[in-house]
């Protein structure tokens, strides 16, 4: 399983980027009568182009000076020096690891009472939301389940994956048995399987699941601890060797598509390198299997949103406007689909996605995904690392379910 946002590409110089951007936000209008919008994006010229040349052919008053910083941390230092220094373009985007800083700060403008967000998934603008205001047109979602080789699950009787925990487990001893590796997910980050557990769990709490850990009724070892306990059955039940601590994502996928694993969680982003390199493989996507009686889910989270810079004049503010706009009408998400892949999530546009993700595509559209570091109110960064350390001694037998929750809450209490 990747464990990289899907849009995440290959580092490229930061100078590059600072130099392209250092007086992004300073365009005035030009003496045709145009308007020069500033554009930050984290998808490539290459991708994104078209978009971008598709808007100015249908708005010519409007020109977009795009430049491109790549993902992640690259692009939230670069966009934060420029917020910081004056200097930030018209339009950039929002993700889970700027929110916090770019609505605290009030960098970004409220669009919730804007039109163009009326046919956008709530789930995907509450992401990028706060008290009734949304700050990013997010208008995309990626999400994450469980791919399967369906020749090797026939061989352990099964025409698909289970949609219950309990016989997943028992599926996987039956492919063990038949000398088959069933399963292998990385402990290089918090398990997708955990992932598609707390959402589903927290789907039907109110206040959520979240708000009740970090407001202090609930805590890390409430409510993690028995899906950890049902997640740490791979280890005890021995259907899963330990040794996934050492592996990442790619190697994972290599044993995929070389036909020796029959599971493996992943994403959308995977399913063209499938294709590449198993094209006469039988294989599917299926959400991850339920527990506790809860039914099937997906890990995944929306995508980055389109924010404008509050610090802009109201000239460009309203053209910001008018491209966001685009970019949430059928023509633009089409377009966005085309270019990126990205499963969009509005109403008038249905993306018509390769038939082996189409188990997963009611998720996104529905915002049926979850993900840990989108949905925590507070400290993401620390407690994302402290729960990757953890499960990894979890993993290797070092320290219990309930040793790991409880240091989730530590980490919490001094953060």
């Amino acid at each position: 399983m990747a464990r990289q946002h899907p849009y995440l590409a290959s580092g490229l110089a930061l100078a590059m980027s600072f130099s392209l951007t250092a007086c992004a936000g300073a365009s005035d209008d030009n003496a045709d009568g145009t308007t020069t919008l500033t554009f930050l994006s984290w998808v490539d010229e290459e991708r994104f182009g078209p978009v971008v040349e598709a808007f100015e052919a249908d708005h010519p008053e409007i020109d977009i000076e795009m430049t491109f910083t790549p993902p992640v941390n690259e692009y939230v230092q670069a966009l934060q020096t420029q917020v910081l220094s004056g200097t930030a373009p018209d339009v950039f985007l929002i993700a889970a690891e700027n929110k916090t800083n770019l609505i605290d700060g009030g960098h970004v403008v409220d669009l919730s009472g804007e039109d163009f967000v009326k046919n956008v998934e709530p789930f995907n603008l509450e992401t990028y939301g706060r008290d009734g205001a949304y700050y990013g047109l997010s208008l995309a979602s990626w999400a994450g389940g469980y791919v399967y080789n369906e020749d090797l699950l026939a061989e352990a009787g099964y025409d698909g994956v289970p949609e219950t925990w309990d016989e997943f487990l028992r599926m996987c001893e039956k492919l063990k048995d038949a000398g088959i590796t069933p399963f292998l997910e990385p402990a290089d980050g918090i398990p997708f399987t955990m992932a598609a557990w707390l959402g589903a769990k927290t789907e039907g709490m109110d206040p959520t699941l979240d708000q009740q850990i970090f407001s202090g009724a609930s805590s890390f070892e409430e409510e993690w601890t028995p899906l950890l306990e049902e997640y740490n059955r791979l280890f005890e039940d021995d259907v899963m060797t330990r040794d996934v601590v050492g592996l990442d994502g790619q190697m994972v996928l290599d044993e995929f598509t070389a036909g020796r694993l029959a599971v493996m969680p992943a994403g959308g982003w995977t399913v063209s390198s499938i294709l590449e390199a198993a094209p006469e493989m039988s294989w599917s996507f299926a959400q991850i299997p339920g527990v506790d009686g809860r039914e099937p889910y997906a890990a995944g989270a929306a995508s980055p949103g389109y924010a404008i810079n509050s610090a802009s004049d109201q000239e460009h503010q309203e053209a910001a406007k008018v491209f966001l706009a685009w970019l949430a009408s059928p023509e633009g998400t089409e377009l966005i689909f085309e270019q990126t892949g990205d499963v969009t999530v509005t109403s008038d546009f249905e993306p018509q996605v390769d038939p082996h993700f189409e188990p997963l595509v009611d998720n996104i559209r529905s915002g049926r995904i979850y993900l840990p570091m989108i949905a925590w109110e507070r400290s993401e960064d620390v407690l994302n690392v402290e729960a990757i350390a953890q499960l990894q001694r979890m993993v290797t037998g070092e320290i219990t379910p309930r040793q790991m929750a409880s240091a989730l809450d530590a980490k919490l209490a001094a953060s």
